[in-house]
């Protein structure tokens, strides 16, 4: 008696209709919302507004920026990734600092001893010579 046994069928997933079902009607009432205008009273909605218009900076408050962090301005120009050129061009008010670096300058300015620990962090020992 040979008992030929049935060929085993791989077993399906499971569609979690639950999920399914939850993920429908959440597009439903968004898609009822928008169409109706109400999507502010219906669902939660947030908005984040940030007060991140760059200072301006003349001569004397790049210069004062600067001194914060006790940098020359070979070092300021470097920790700010442009010239000593153009940092002695700021300081003389022969040119004014693009909105970008007057922003990272409000950073430092708004937080200076976190600046002051990240220039610590960089600094690489030189050897004596």
């Amino acid at each position: 008696m040979n008992k030929r046994k049935e060929p085993v069928q791989p077993k399906q997933r499971k569609t979690n209709s639950s999920i399914e079902r939850e993920i429908i009607e959440a597009l439903a009432d968004f898609s009822d919302a928008l169409e109706k205008g109400q999507v502010q009273e219906r669902l939660t909605c947030r908005q984040i507004r940030l007060d991140l218009e760059p200072g301006e900076y003349g001569p004397a408050l790049v210069k004062k920026t600067r001194e914060i962090l006790g940098l020359s301005q070979s070092l300021f120009a470097r920790f700010l990734g442009t010239s000593p050129n153009t940092i002695r061009a700021w300081e003389q008010g022969i040119n004014t600092p693009h909105p970008m670096a007057c922003r990272f300058m409000d950073e430092i300015r708004h937080n200076p001893d976190y600046w002051k620990q990240r220039l610590r962090e960089a600094s690489i020992p030189q050897a004596n010579f």
